[in-house]
């Protein structure tokens, strides 16, 4: 197979490879598509070569996951819409090169079943550099696919969502092996591959909880007016209208928590007097109000010098009990990375004003007065493994208000996926907060117990799910996904020096 060919081949193989995630949840073929990777990697003679594969594999890949960054570029006006498909080819481009890192790794070793277990080791230590480099954006690992299956996405409460991508590699190693009737070392991926699913049956305890009842409102508003001036007072009264259906009568009902989404309130709460009372207005004693908005800050003369994208706890007499700022800011969505190179060649931000955003200092666990702590993490920051829990002081359950209109129908449940492995990983339930999809209430086995479908107004009324101790990954964090490539890497020394 000629340089070209190959290449071709594993551009059109990664793409296959993204139909395992949301929505299309096809992960036969992903273990295909990382099988047909395995076998072009065979056929590089050079380490140039496989590189070049597994960077064609990657561009193929995240091109295709990441093509609902592309729709983002039609709700602004700062740069031409056709800017956002070149956006997502180089995004993909960069990105692609931790991929081509691990097939060049995997590249050092030449006895199959070594190669297969180094190239899992690799790929994962890619996901992770991919997560946290130059910013990082850790969309979609592929360890993602399985999440459909009953028992594989449970292995992550030990090995994360970077040893559930190592788990992908070996089921594709697998399938490759059979195909070179490799039956022993075919069989030696396998039970690498199923050590790791095995760890999603280890029953894990859950952890008393005051009963606690959640509203999470979905007013449905799209992008394409969300920042309409004309229009703020209809959708803040759509909000209050749907919250106050689903709080029912003032007397005789317990106290419950009202989550809105993210930048669901578009005054400034902190300064006004008069909105904080029309949204307490709703709020029986004893209720609290979630809410994203945002908070200003001022110079000496009251000149306004920045602002964080932050979440606000309202009581009942429009109080404000606490507030987090959002610290993983979003590149190009908030902030402009090399913001004097990328405006030069006409790259601006995607965030309606001029005010430039600031981070806040991290994960941190907000005290609600009468219902359980809680951590919050405004929408992309649910993306990061091992940092969305505030270490020193552990939450009972995870709120992720969010604007996924922005990105259209193929984000919404790639998004959802990414908040399920964070509750697999931590043990705790997740509720998702968006203003026209997809909102959802998950458990702390990662499983989606209510959600209001994309484009549509509605509540989830429900109970919030218990949490479970802390898993292994949320005591040890990455350390415990290292762990397992180590033992990869050992696997593959082994396997290479005695030539299974």
């Amino acid at each position: 197979m000629s340089p070209l060919s190959r290449f071709s081949l594993a551009l059109a193989a990664g793409a296959l490879a993204a139909c395992g995630f949301a929505p299309w949840n096809l992960w036969p073929l992903t273990i295909a598509a990382v099988a047909l990777l395995l076998a072009m990697l065979d056929r590089a003679s050079t380490r140039r070569g496989a590189f070049g594969t597994g960077w064609m594999f990657g561009i193929g890949n995240f091109t295709a996951g990441f093509a609902w960054i592309a729709h983002a570029f039609t709700y602004q006006e700062a740069m031409p819409a056709w800017l956002g498909w070149p956006t997502v080819v180089l995004l993909s481009m960069f990105l692609a090169l931790y991929v081509g890192l691990a097939a060049l790794i995997a590249s050092a070793v030449r006895q199959p079943l070594a190669r297969v277990l180094l190239f899992a080791a690799a790929w994962m230590l890619g996901e992770w550099l991919r997560g946290w480099v130059l910013s990082g954006f850790a969309w979609n690992p592929l360890g993602s696919a399985w999440l459909t299956l009953p028992v594989v996405p449970q292995a992550a409460a030990w090995v994360g969502a970077l040893g559930l991508s190592g788990a992908m590699v070996l089921a594709g190693g697998v399938v490759w092996l059979a195909t070179r009737r490799q039956w022993r070392m075919a069989a030696g991926a396998a039970s690498g591959m199923l050590a790791i699913a095995a760890l999603g049956l280890v029953p894990r305890s859950e952890l008393p909880m005051r009963p606690t009842m959640l509203h999470i409102v979905q007013p449905n508003i799209g992008q394409e007016d969300r920042w309409n001036p004309a229009a703020e007072a209809t959708h803040l009264r759509l909000q209050l209208d749907l919250t106050r259906a689903a709080l029912g009568p003032r007397s005789g009902r317990p106290a419950a928590l009202v989550l809105w989404s993210e930048s669901a309130v578009q005054g400034l709460a902190e300064e006004d007097a008069g909105l904080r009372a029309q949204l307490a207005n709703v709020l029986a004693p004893g209720d609290l109000l979630l809410f994203g908005g945002i908070a200003v800050t001022r110079d000496a003369v009251g000149a306004a010098t920045g602002a964080y994208n932050s979440l606000f706890v309202l009581d009942s007499a429009a109080r404000l009990r606490g507030r987090y700022d959002k610290a993983h800011l979003v590149p190009l969505g908030e902030y402009v990375p090399a913001h004097d190179l990328m405006t030069a060649i006409g790259l601006a931000r995607l965030s309606p004003g001029n005010l430039g955003f600031l981070s806040g200092s991290g994960p941190r666990t907000l005290p609600l007065a009468g219902f359980p702590d809680v951590g919050v993490q405004i929408c992309y920051e649910m993306i990061f493994p091992a940092a969305v829990v505030d270490p020193t002081r552990r939450p009972a359950w995870l709120l992720q208000p969010s604007n996924d209109s922005w990105y259209g129908a193929w984000m919404q449940p790639q998004h959802v996926a990414q908040a399920q492995l964070r509750a697999i990983e931590e043990g705790l339930p997740v509720a998702r907060a968006t203003p026209n999809g997809t909102s959802a209430l998950i458990d702390a086995h990662g499983r989606v117990v209510r959600s209001v479908a994309s484009r549509t107004a509605g509540v989830i009324s429900a109970p919030l799910p218990a949490a479970l101790a802390p898993t292994w990954f949320a005591r040890f964090g990455h350390w415990t996904s290292f762990g397992l490539g180590l033992l990869l890497v050992a696997g593959a020394f082994v396997a290479n020096r005695r030539r299974i």
